[in-house]
């Protein structure tokens, strides 16, 4: 019998996988940039971008920009989306609400308090033999990575962003917002006291991705 995982994973090879992980990452992209980006020609990622949209798994959209034919551009399908997995979602929500009924809603802050608390403990334990900004982020980078946060940096002017294209978490900060500011507050910890961080973009705010402004301070 075939099962959910099946129906998500079957019929895209292994260049439809990365056309739909770019987009994962980059959001919505024309498909010339996703041809230069991805190496491969014109004509063989409109053949992708085809297969693709036929079988759901993205969305192509047109955008007029001024004067000229519009730009047809592709996003992810809420199909796509479930191909990256929130990590239990349903047992973790269930045992969210578990603790809430039987223990109250202030044993429920203390356990995103102690979650708070370890992560806090990792991060600075790798980052603490580092002094520059961009080495810390990297390093961040590769842990939120390792749990599952599709996390990269980046540098636009003076201002530096910390991204997350993925919540592997998601359905359960949507039941409890307490673990978004607890790991916004871990990573003010983490990176320390000569930089200031917010939030500038949140998926629980319909946003695609999780995005932090990082500034040092003069």
């Amino acid at each position: 019998m075939e099962n959910k995982t099946d129906k998500l994973t079957k019929r895209v090879d292994t260049t439809q996988e990365r056309i739909l992980m770019h987009l994962k990452m980059k959001g919505k992209q024309p498909a010339s940039l996703l041809a230069k980006s991805l190496g491969i020609t014109n004509e063989g990622t409109r053949l992708h971008l085809l297969k693709l949209t036929e079988d759901g798994w993205i969305s192509p959209e047109s955008i007029s920009k001024g004067v000229g034919r519009p730009t047809v551009v592709f996003s992810l399908t809420d199909k796509a989306q479930k191909r990256f997995p929130d990590t239990h979602a349903e047992l973790t929500v269930q045992l969210l609400n578990s603790v809430k009924k039987m223990l109250g809603q202030e044993a429920l802050d203390r356990l995103i308090e102690e979650r708070e608390r370890l992560s806090l403990e990792h991060y600075r334990r790798e980052l603490e033999s580092l002094s520059l900004l961009e080495d810390k982020l990297q390093r961040l980078v590769e842990i939120r990575s390792q749990e599952g946060y599709m996390a990269e940096w980046e540098k636009v002017d003076s201002d530096y962003f910390f991204i997350e294209n993925h919540c592997p978490i998601c359905a359960a900060a949507s039941e409890c917002q307490g673990f978004c500011r607890a790991e916004l507050q871990s990573f003010r910890q983490a990176l320390g006291s000569t930089v200031t961080i917010e939030r500038t973009e949140h998926i629980l705010h319909n946003g695609r991705r999780c995005a932090y402004k990082i500034n040092l301070i003069d």
